[in-house]
């Protein structure tokens, strides 16, 4: 074990505190740099300087203000791919949404949404194969996101509470955007017409929604009558899992307000 004298102690704690870095410290006196954060803990704990417990305020608990558009959004990227668990390890549980690479500005607007909502709490991005989780720790994750609850969410009921059925008929958009960037699409499909003897190939645009849960395609066809998107149910065998907004109005409606992910 190396052993530094008071000295050299001293000197890292003078630079310190004149606000040089812990690693230029370390490189200049070649001292560890684990050992200089050391130093400059123990330094500001003597002199008062620790920051005490962190108690991030909660718009449900504390009457804290909620950024309603971002939480529209944040509601929806939760309720069609997003989930929240507390691992045995951790203090408090998490929120985590799972982003495809292929669409880094989708990532970039969830993780703006959830640092507009949490404010106090840090969002970070896990790296996975093929994706990023986006993801904010919180223990009041279940006073903003009481559908949360034991197994799949297609397994269990899905209904808002009065206060988020507020937020998401003042903010559909937002809920509509967040629901399709985690469970939609939006794609070209075509088909073929006669026109003037000939068969010519025809593309258009349709989005589309997929999720097993009745209780959140519901919630999800009822912004879309809120906002005047017409939409139908396509069954997949007898699986009625399957939203399609294909009339041109509609879509029109949608490029608007959602666009395809990006």
């Amino acid at each position: 074990m190396n052993f530094h004298s008071t000295q050299v102690r001293q000197t890292a704690l003078t630079l310190l505190r004149s606000g040089v870095k812990n690693a230029d410290v370390a490189r200049k006196l070649d001292v560890p740099l684990g050992t200089v954060g050391y130093w400059k803990h123990m330094d500001r704990a003597k002199r008062g300087e620790c920051p005490g417990p962190h108690e991030a305020p909660c718009p449900r608990c504390d009457g804290r203000e909620l950024d309603s558009s971002a939480y529209s959004y944040l509601l929806g990227l939760y309720l069609g791919d997003g989930h929240i668990s507390h691992y045995s390890g951790h203090r408090v549980p998490n929120l985590m949404i799972a982003c495809t690479e292929s669409w880094p500005g989708l990532m970039d607007d969830c993780e703006k949404a959830m640092s507009t909502v949490f404010p106090h709490n840090s969002v970070c991005r896990v790296r996975k194969t093929g994706c990023r989780n986006v993801k904010v720790y919180s223990k009041h994750l279940p006073c903003l996101f009481p559908q949360h609850g034991p197994g799949k969410k297609h397994e269990r009921r899905i209904l808002l509470e009065p206060w988020q059925q507020e937020i998401v008929d003042a903010h559909p958009w937002d809920f509509i955007r967040g629901l399709i960037h985690s469970d939609g699409c939006r794609i070209t499909n075509w088909t073929t017409r006669m026109v003037g003897g000939e068969r010519k190939r025809y593309e258009y645009p349709r989005y589309f929604f997929s999720n097993k849960s009745d209780d959140i395609r519901r919630l999800f066809t009822d912004a879309l009558d809120k906002v005047g998107v017409e939409w139908t149910t396509l069954a997949r065998g007898s699986d009625p899992f399957n939203i399609s907004i294909a009339r041109k109005a509609s879509v029109a409606l949608m490029d608007a307000h959602v666009g395809p992910k990006h």
